[in-house]
């Protein structure tokens, strides 16, 4: 009879290829995955709480976004805009004004220009002063010819500089800016910017803490089974990984329901403000967030949800050890 051939005694090892490994980590993240969903399923009041309270902290700097960049774009197309009242000299008659205005609209940096003739200028002063008496009463029309120049840059830098170049021209007697306005509205956006800046950053950081705190909530409560799961030969990744998906998910979630919140809010304003720009002949109209912004909010908010749980799990997942 033939004898069967005999198989190695002991243990062997087992060589898993490259692609094994990237099955099992993609598997792992997946099954990470459902295990922070379902976790936050099974706690909703909490995880609502959370998401809540993200999705508001967010939200306050999203929207004062929104409101000073519509600021911006509104007081840019505002008929009370900067422009320059450039007096000519006396000499100059009806029809050289008209057509310096004309040639004066053609200029780099200039939008457009309206002509004030020395009768326009004696009837509207007439109107508005009272002393039409007075008036009759002078020999000849002291007002002098007046053009109106719309800047097609509302800077105070270029306002100044448009004003020096029409001033050198030899029909101009005077060219007359009021920048003051002009200077305290960009120190104004300018201080919004900068206030909203410092607003984002401190409450990015509350979101973090936020997040830091429930992860380690969640820690606390999986004790037990982080303490089994390091006995049975878990590595600190094969922990951390759900955790971090936790926050994550909950950052992210709180950046959605921070666009929900800015965009009923503005859609809530929407008709006052509307009707507000309809009372001084505005053009433009309310207008929401970017495309822009709805894509990156959610992801930004994720990033710090991500953030806070890695601190969290790095600062107390090390406390939990076996003891034996």
């Amino acid at each position: 009879m033939a004898r069967n051939p005999k198989r190695p005694a002991g243990a062997r090892s087992a060589r898993t290829s490259l692609g094994d490994h990237f099955t099992a980590w993609r598997h792992h993240h997946r099954d990470s995955l459902a295990d922070a969903l379902g976790r936050m399923r099974g706690t909703p009041g909490s995880t609502l709480l959370t998401i809540l309270v993200i999705a508001i902290a967010l939200a306050l700097p999203t929207g004062l976004s929104v409101l000073l960049d519509n600021a911006r774009v509104i007081t840019q197309g505002w008929d009370g805009r900067a422009h320059l009242s450039v007096f000519l000299k006396m000499d100059v008659n009806e029809e050289q004004q008209r057509a310096l205005a004309k040639d004066w609209a053609a200029l780099d940096g200039v939008a457009d220009t309206e002509v004030i003739t020395r009768q326009q200028a004696l009837d509207e002063f007439r109107e508005q002063s009272g002393f039409g008496d007075v008036l009759e009463a002078l020999p000849d029309n002291p007002l002098p010819p007046l053009i109106v120049v719309f800047p097609s840059n509302n800077e105070p830098a270029a306002l100044e500089a448009l004003q020096q170049r029409l001033s050198k021209l030899p029909e101009v007697d005077l060219a007359q800016l009021d920048v003051a306005w002009v200077r305290r509205l960009h120190a104004i956006i300018e201080l919004g910017q900068r206030l909203i800046g410092v607003l984002t950053l401190a409450l990015a950081a509350a979101v973090v803490l936020v997040v830091v705190n429930t992860v380690r909530l969640a820690i606390e409560s999986r004790r037990e089974e982080i303490v089994v799961i390091k006995i049975v030969g878990g590595t600190d990744g094969f922990v951390r990984r759900p955790f971090l998906y936790s926050g994550f998910c909950c950052g992210f979630a709180g950046g959605l329901g921070a666009l929900i919140l800015v965009g009923t809010a503005l859609w809530w304003l929407g008709g006052p403000v509307n009707q507000l720009l309809d009372l001084y002949k505005s053009e433009h109209s309310l207008t929401g967030m970017s495309p822009a912004t709805a894509l990156i909010l959610p992801l930004f908010s994720g990033a710090l949800g991500l953030l806070g749980a890695w601190l969290a799990v790095s600062r107390h997942l090390g406390e939990i050890e076996p003891q034996f």
